[in-house]
């Protein structure tokens, strides 16, 4: 009878020795991930190039083994480790789960997800759904992001099961930058390409060792040019495209190159195709 009342209880004692142990495990595992996020973001805020990223993606998967230990630490000491015991408190979590915290968990497990297969890490700059900027941290539930206008976007792991993540230089220091020119159709192609192409050459941004490519396309109102180049770093793309943009400018019109002017009946067609 003693047996079975031991096998059927789910929670051991608690006494003062109890209490004091978990107190330390908790004490200890805040510690330690506070220590671990700060260490490693010193660390890689003083280190260059690749090892940078490599460094900023250790943080999240440092966090989720300290808190996986702890986890392991606490349970047997607070739980009788029976197989009723788990198999009734893992029930009970399910329950919860279920009919609580579906939402949330679902973030908590595609952060673990993201911590494994890093879709994004710290300084990769993405897009997810309308928003775009540089990730500065990855939690457990939500990816921040800094978009260019210094705001901060706390984005739910979630978005993960069921929206596409663009990565754009995806955990290197390499960002295909687009600059864009509109040009009336009356001038000379093949001057214009080489000209763009010399703006990018001469840009104090310009990352020497990718390349440089201008790409031309025809449209009824005129002629749309792109300049696809690469910075030095992915934080200078946004003076990166307007370098290009000014000089570029600057070039077409001491050339007499005219900008294209869009009808307004074009750019109505335009709008209305963009809603459809």
């Amino acid at each position: 009878m003693d047996d079975q009342k031991q096998y059927a209880r789910l929670f051991n004692e608690f006494d003062s020795q109890t209490l004091v142990i978990l107190g330390v495990i908790l004490a200890s595992t805040v510690l330690l991930i506070i220590a671990s996020q700060r260490g490693l973001s010193w660390l890689a805020n003083r280190l260059h190039g690749q090892v940078r990223f490599r460094v900023f993606a250790l943080v999240p998967l440092t966090r989720l083994l300290i808190l996986i230990t702890a986890l392991a630490i606490a349970v047997p000491i607070v739980i009788e480790p029976s197989l009723r015991n788990m198999v009734t408190l893992l029930g009970a979590l399910g329950l919860a789960i279920g009919f609580a915290l579906k939402d949330y968990v679902s973030s908590l497990i595609a952060g673990v997800v993201s911590a494994v297969e890093l879709p994004y890490r710290p300084g990769d700059w993405v897009k997810i759904e309308d928003t775009y900027g540089e990730v500065k941290h990855v939690g457990m539930r939500t990816v921040e992001i800094l978009t260019p206008d210094d705001d901060l976007v706390a984005v739910p792991h979630l978005k993960l099961w069921d929206s596409a993540i663009y990565n754009a230089n995806n955990g290197g220091t390499s960002l295909q930058c687009v600059a864009s020119f509109y040009l009336h159709p009356e001038h000379e192609a093949g001057w214009v390409r080489t000209a763009l192409r010399d703006v990018a050459l001469t840009s104090a941004y310009l990352k020497f060792d990718k390349p440089i490519i201008v790409v031309a396309e025809e449209k009824p109102w005129g002629t749309h040019y792109r300049i696809r180049a690469f910075p030095v770093d992915p934080r200078q793309q946004f003076l990166f495209i307007t370098d290009l943009t000014v000089r570029g400018k600057q070039v077409l019109s001491a050339a007499g190159v005219t900008p294209a002017l869009l009808p307004p009946d074009a750019a109505l067609d335009s709008r209305e195709a963009a809603h459809q």
